[in-house]
Parts: C-alpha cells; structure tokens; sequence
C-alpha cells in the first residue's frame, strides 16, 4: 500500500513551512528534558540549545557505551544534568521546582520490545507509573507549562490492518512494551481530565499533549536488538549482519523527524495558541511513499556502508510479537499543525551511516559537529 494518505499540496506546503522561524516561542524559554541521555533525549536537547532554550535534563546514566549523549558532548549544553529515576516522586518534584520549566518533554522509558518480554514488570513500572510520576510532580509544583509526552507508535491495537493508524484509533499492545505504551497514554488522558482541563486552562496553565513517533533511525543509537546499531555493530567489524523478521514493514524514519514535530507542537502552545485545540494525541511518521520493510533497511544500510552483507536469522522465541505491518496515519499533524516529514527514506539512510562512519573514522573525537550539522541540514528550507 505506497499511495500517500494525505494531499501533497498541504505536504509540500507543510514542508515548507516547517522551518526555523515558527520555533521562535522556544527561545529563552526553560526547558525540562527527561531521558535526555537517551538516543532521542540527546538530540532533542542539542536541538532545543541551538533553539535558544535553557535545557535542563533528567534521567539515568546513559543506557549503552558509546552512545550519542557522551559521543556529541551533550552535557556541556546543558543548565542542569540530574541523575534520577523518573520513579521518584522526590527528586522528580525538586527538578522540577528548581528547573521551573516552560515545557517539560518527557521521553524516559523502557523503550526496546524484546527487553520488555525479559522484564515484563520493570517495563509496566517505568512507562506507565513513570509517567504517573512525572504528572504528579506536575501537579504538585502548581507551574503553569506546557507538557509532551513522548509514547510509540506501538500503542495502537494492531491486528494486522494494512491502512495507517489514527490517533482515534483504539489503543492496545500484544507484547508488554507495546500495552504498556498504551497505559501510558491512558495515564495522560486521566491527568488531562482529571487535573488538567482544557476548559480551565486559565485556572491551571499546564497543556498536555502525548506524541507517537514511527521507528526512528540516527547517528549515536547503540541500543540492542535494534536493526540499525546491530548493522553498525556487525558492519564495523566485518561480519554479517543478522536480521529478524526482514519482511516486517516499519514506519522508519530519521530521528529529527518526530523532533521536529514535538518541538513544533510545543511552540504552538506555548504562542498561546487555543489549548483545546491541541490537547490530545498526535502522530509523527513519515509518507506512505517512503515505507520499506526490514530488508529494504538492510539492503540500504550495507549499501550506504561500502560492504559487508546481511543475512535472514532463523527462527527464535519471541519474534512472533512483532507485528507485520505497521503504518501511521500522519493527516492530522499535515492538515491542523502544518508539520510533515522531510527527508526521504534514502536520505534518512546515508545520514545515518556518515554520522556513523564519522564515530568509527575517530571515536575519541567529537560528534558534536556532525550531529549539529544534520540538524542545520535538516532545518533548511526545502527545494
């Protein structure tokens, strides 16, 4: 199914319009990133430094050596680095009374498949009362801001459908990562309703929205049992790189992508635009035309590469969770916040790899630069 689900006037306007200048809401603004020495985490808070914002973040140690946080030298951007658990009502409530932030963008999680079947609970712990955690010190603080809460597109009830989901679509999840996404969007709602109406923002002043990203790819993620840091693991050192499920269809795209779209949505609330307008659930994936499948990836990423191969793994428990198909239906953010994705799946591809091929040509050196660099790129104006 590659015909696109949404009208290409209003996608290459949305491109268009998907600039520097709309972002200006963000300047000087506080800015709390939770899980900012995560893959995402990271580049968000480079992104929302170049941006002008006072970035403060909040998470564990970085997950995996190397990775992006430490590669690009992150933490020299930022105002504050604090080393906690989300589930930690105390010191998540003191972050946030000391940051005193304009918009928080919460991304700590549990956020690989397959670690959620070896650790079921931890996972339903982290992303769901995690995410209860992070309201309630909202809550307690009394701080009007602006909150995006980061989820997956994997929250969906996936059946197998061959159509895009929407963010009405019923939520679900077959495998423990994917429910407890869902619970976590559940959780929003609540607090949405229960502590944050949109009928009374002027009473409380917090705006909440949750954001659901397609399968993002980038320079600096090491992550396991992800395709992209197993065919730089594999690559890097000569051997083959192993796949599982390359008939599988992902919404894959470049990491900047959703950023993009969270950063947009948080200056749209905070220009004082209608909260009620906003408030809910958006998706953020790329086009219909720009879908592969696992081995598409594959083929691209040792092409892009300069050698090596990949080859199908055999059968293994627990690959039976992951879905078939999954698409994400991106009208909403194209038609009401003018957002749309802007790279093509083979630009998404060879920046990954060069930022890559960066990293291994000197990993003692700075990614700082190449990573800046991709975002400037990606700032542009297209065409």
């Amino acid at each position: 199914m590659k015909s696109p689900l949404v009208n290409e006037v209003l996608v290459n306007r949305a491109v268009a319009d998907n600039s520097f200048e709309r972002w200006g809401p963000l300047q000087g603004r506080s800015v709390l990133v939770t899980g900012h020495t995560g893959f995402k985490g990271s580049w968000l808070t480079l992104w929302l430094d170049r941006l002008g914002a006072r970035v403060a973040g909040y998470a564990l140690d970085p997950p995996t050596s190397p990775n992006h946080f430490d590669a690009a030298r992150v933490a020299e951007v930022l105002t504050a680095d604090v080393r906690g658990d989300i589930r930690n009502p105390e010191m998540m409530g003191k972050a946030i009374q000391e940051c005193a932030p304009d918009v928080i963008f919460h991304l700590a999680a549990q956020p690989i498949v397959r670690e959620s079947l070896r650790a079921a609970r931890e996972t339903f712990d982290v992303n769901v009362m995690g995410t209860a955690s992070v309201l309630d010190a909202v809550v307690a603080n009394g701080h009007p801001c602006v909150v995006v809460v980061v989820t997956s597109d994997k929250c969906y009830r996936n059946d197998g459908q061959v159509w895009g989901f929407r963010e009405i679509d019923p939520l679900g999840g077959h495998d423990p990562y994917s429910a407890s996404k869902a619970g976590a969007e559940l959780v929003v709602d609540s607090y949405r309703s229960s502590f944050f109406p949109v009928d009374r923002i002027a009473d409380h002043g917090v705006s909440l929205v949750t954001v659901r990203a397609g399968n993002v790819i980038g320079g600096g993620d090491w992550a396991v049992d992800r395709i992209v840091p197993d065919a730089v693991r594999a690559l890097s050192a000569g051997e083959d790189l192993v796949v599982r499920n390359p008939g599988s269809t992902r919404p894959w795209q470049h990491v900047l992508e959703p950023l993009s779209g969270y950063v947009t949505l948080a200056a749209r609330l905070l220009g004082g635009t209608d909260a009620a307008e906003w408030a809910g659930a958006w998706n953020f994936g790329p086009l219909t035309t720009e879908e592969a499948s696992v081995a598409e990836l594959a083929t691209r990423l040792v092409s892009a590469w300069g050698s090596g191969r990949w080859v199908p793994a055999g059968e293994a428990r627990g690959q039976e969770v992951e879905a078939k198909a999954l698409r994400l239906a991106i009208d909403k953010a194209v038609t009401r916040l003018g957002w749309a994705p802007r790279w093509a799946f083979h630009e998404t591809v060879a920046r990954t790899v060069e930022w890559y091929r960066s990293y291994y040509r000197d990993p003692s050196g700075s990614l700082r630069q190449q990573s800046l660099d991709d975002i400037a790129a990606y700032e542009r104006p297209a065409g």
